[in-house]
């Protein structure tokens, strides 16, 4: 159970989830895993390869499993983020009572994360095809080949976030200004947050 200093800042810094935080990173560490600093929070790790994290809300904080979707989830506790999360679930706590009634699941849980990554487990994600297309989107796409090209060649991750970010404007005003603000970057070839 070995602390890594570099991610002592996160739970030094925590306000609302400190008891919380301070229950939850011995145990995930009691699991073997390699605690690491990545996306400014704790990730953990087994042989380089993510199994879970922990990062706080405002009205809970949680442990992440990257390959959520995989574990079998007995005591029906793993929560989807949003509907176009694909792989990780969440099990999301509000006290430090919560915390120590479920260390054994939570522990169980993390182990059963270790053993699809040993197994090599993949998720399956849905293709890019598979998102829905805003027809404002499809428009600009159909009227200028360069822009078409630019597009294809992003990384299919890359071609999803401009798909949902377009396509979660409920008006078609707020999708077409979207698409107006963002074809520049996608003709230099970047994401959405790049």
């Amino acid at each position: 159970m070995e602390t890594n200093p570099k991610v002592d800042f996160y739970f030094n810094k925590a306000k609302q989830w400190q008891e919380e935080l301070e229950q939850l990173r011995p145990i995930v560490l009691d699991c073997g895993l390699t605690e690491e600093l990545k996306w400014g929070v704790p990730c953990y790790s087994f042989k380089k390869s993510n199994i879970v994290l922990i990062h706080v809300f405002k009205e809970y904080c949680a442990v992440l499993f990257f390959k959520g979707v995989l574990l079998r989830d007995t005591k029906g506790i793993l929560i989807q983020q949003t509907e176009n999360v694909q792989s990780a679930r969440q099990i999301r706590f509000t006290s430090a009572s919560q915390i120590v009634k479920m260390k054994a699941t939570l522990k169980a849980y993390i182990y059963e994360a270790i053993e699809v990554e040993k197994a090599g487990l993949k998720v399956p994600m849905k293709k890019t095809k598979e998102f829905s297309m805003p027809e404002e989107f499809q428009s600009k796409l159909d009227k200028n080949a360069a822009l078409k090209k630019a597009f294809e060649a992003l990384t299919p991750g890359r071609q999803r976030a401009y798909l949902l970010y377009f396509s979660s404007a409920k008006q078609a005003k707020t999708r077409e200004d979207r698409v107006e603000k963002y074809i520049p970057q996608i003709l230099k070839g970047k994401g959405l947050d790049d």
